[in-house]
């Protein structure tokens, strides 16, 4: 192999002369020639890169404001917020993106959800808010025991106006509060029955809890519904089956543990009729 060649400036003064690489490559030995010291090089410029600006709170005031129209009826409801804040959900950015129009009508969504939306917008969180101690603060306007269900569905509302809005921090900080929430069976089948109504089969983050829930106690607190956790299975087929699943596995694991051989066999104990 050839030894590399090297050309040097010819600058008549050797302190602003560049300096020399040499570089060998797949196609032969390469002559490389360095720019001088302070001399601009071929796609390099001398201006670095400047970082992201900051998006400030005022740059968010400042944005213009739309319209939420929310609910039907003598119930709706006209709501304001920035559109730069709005924007932070792909839904709304998608909505906004689409028209000049700067009024969004809800009609099928809940005013109170809406808020507690529009309250973590802006300020991270919404009421009430998650204590340091992993409880809820106190709302002096809700008893201490949820026996309607009100306090469960106020959470569970905002959850699913999460999926829509493809907010998943405000999804998981919903459902995190509902574990929070002290409530009767009563309140318990009310949570149930919006949960199964309003979310998917695929949903188990917020459909296992429930099924769970039931499984460990409906065999108590059923006898507390006055007939609703029955009207609930028949409604609800697919509560049925997940809280029937749930007992089943259980049952299984137990016996599992038990080291019983049966597990997993027929207990038919008599032969098929003919």
């Amino acid at each position: 192999m050839a030894d590399p060649q090297v050309q040097i400036g010819s600058s008549s003064n050797p302190i602003n002369e560049g300096d020399v690489e040499m570089q060998g490559g797949d196609n032969g030995d390469q002559v490389v020639e360095v720019a001088e010291t302070g001399a601009a090089v071929e796609g390099v410029t001398d201006q670095e890169e400047k970082p992201a600006q900051r998006v400030t709170f005022i740059d968010y005031l400042k944005s213009p404001m739309v319209e939420l129209l929310i609910g039907s009826g003598d119930s709706q409801t006209l709501l304001m917020a920035h559109k730069a804040l709005l924007t932070k959900s792909p839904f709304f950015s998608e909505k906004l993106a689409s028209t000049s129009s700067t009024r969004i009508e809800l009609s099928d969504d809940d005013l109170d959800a809406m808020s507690c939306f529009l309250e973590y917008l802006y300020t991270g969180e919404y009421f009430p808010h998650k204590l340091p101690s992993g409880s809820l603060e106190s709302d002096p306007l809700a008893p201490a025991t949820d026996n309607s269900g009100d306090q469960l569905l106020k959470h569970a509302k905002v959850y699913t106006l999460a999926e829509k809005l493809v907010m998943p921090a405000l999804k998981s900080l919903s459902h995190s509060k509902i574990h929070l929430i002290n409530s009767t069976a009563i309140a318990e089948i009310a949570y149930a029955r919006y949960v199964y109504s309003h979310t998917t089969r695929s949903d188990l983050t917020i459909r296992k809890p429930v099924a769970s829930f039931w499984g460990q106690r409906s065999h108590v607190l059923r006898h507390e519904t006055e007939g609703s956790f029955r009207d609930m299975c028949l409604a609800f087929p697919e509560f049925a089956f997940d809280v029937l699943s749930f007992v089943l596995d259980a049952e299984e694991r137990r016996a599992q543990r038990r080291g019983d051989d049966e597990v997993g066999k027929s207990a038919r104990k008599r032969a098929r009729g003919a």
